[in-house]
């Protein structure tokens, strides 16, 4: 996936992972303001890892992984893919992150054969202002909010205010966000597909937090669900309608509908998350430069 000499884009260099063995793939380094490796970054490397192990005639449809470990951001990441299934319309693989012999990442993803045809139906995109129209103003932000945009400079990630579009009266936690990538990718499916499941782990979380403005949490990914439903490309830009049907006990869920700009569905999230109440001295997020604990 290396598109050569010119100068790549922070995410080209997340994706560009070596091939040490036959199923076997290293994940590069790369400087991050967090001291724990970024979830869509383990998840990504994971997913181009499992792609490189099939043939051509299969496209991913979904992947389901855990984070059962905290990486290390400072240090290189090992993926190893085993193959479950190899079928005539479904391939399946499942993926193992490892950092320092200890796994922090599983993750298992359906490949279906792309020639297969059938119904169709699909929901309907919000009416919601155009990303144009969206002015970020980082000062308004909370402090875990504005370390999270020093880490992702790549991308363009604006939200939607809250009163300008229908809210459902039945869903507490909801937020909606125009992003995609500023630089422009190859027109390589691959790397949109990777690009955006690293995207998908972008504010979803922070979705449970908005019924609990103020409340201070410990938040971190424990798993992640990604559909991918129908072609697009995540330079162009990607409305993220998040809602949190719940959270108890510690753990909160997210859930996702991916639209492209003409109003298509093109892929679906669903995220468990800790949103364990701050214990005093501990940060809000694994950031480097978060100096607060408030969200």
């Amino acid at each position: 996936m290396n598109p050569g000499n010119q100068q790549r884009s922070k995410i080209e260099h997340i994706l560009d992972i070596e091939q040490i063995d036959t199923r076997i793939f290293r994940g590069p380094v790369t400087p991050s303001t967090f001291t724990r490796t970024f979830g869509g970054q383990v998840a990504s490397q994971a997913l181009v890892s499992a792609i490189r192990t099939v043939t051509s005639d299969m496209g991913v449809h979904s992947l389901h992984g855990y984070f059962v470990g905290p990486g290390d951001s400072t240090q290189p990441t090992i993926y190893n893919v085993d193959d479950i299934r190899h079928g005539r319309s479904f391939t399946s693989r499942h993926v193992t992150a490892i950092q320092n012999g200890e796994t922090i990442f599983s993750m298992q993803c359906s490949f279906h054969r792309r020639t297969d045809e059938g119904i169709e139906h699909s929901d309907d995109m919000r009416d919601v202002p155009d990303p144009e129209s969206i002015t970020v103003e980082p000062d308004n932000l909370p402090a875990s909010s504005r370390a999270l945009l020093e880490e992702w400079t790549d991308w363009d990630i604006r939200q939607v205010p809250p009163d300008s579009y229908e809210h459902n009266r039945l869903t507490h936690g909801q937020q909606l966000v125009w992003f995609k990538t500023k630089n422009q990718l190859p027109d390589d499916e691959t790397f949109h597909l990777c690009t955006l499941t690293y995207m998908s782990d972008m504010t979803l979380l922070h979705t449970a937090l908005v019924p609990h403005r103020g409340h201070p949490v410990q938040m971190a990914s424990l798993d992640h669900a990604l559909w991918f439903l129908r072609p697009f490309r995540a330079d162009e830009w990607l409305l993220y309608d998040q809602i949190s049907p719940s959270a108890h006990a510690g753990r909160a869920l997210t859930h996702g509908r991916v639209f492209n700009r003409a109003g298509d569905l093109v892929a679906v999230v669903t995220q468990e998350g800790l949103t364990r109440n701050l214990k005093q001295g501990q940060q809000a997020l694994p950031l480097k430069n978060l100096a607060t604990g408030q969200q």
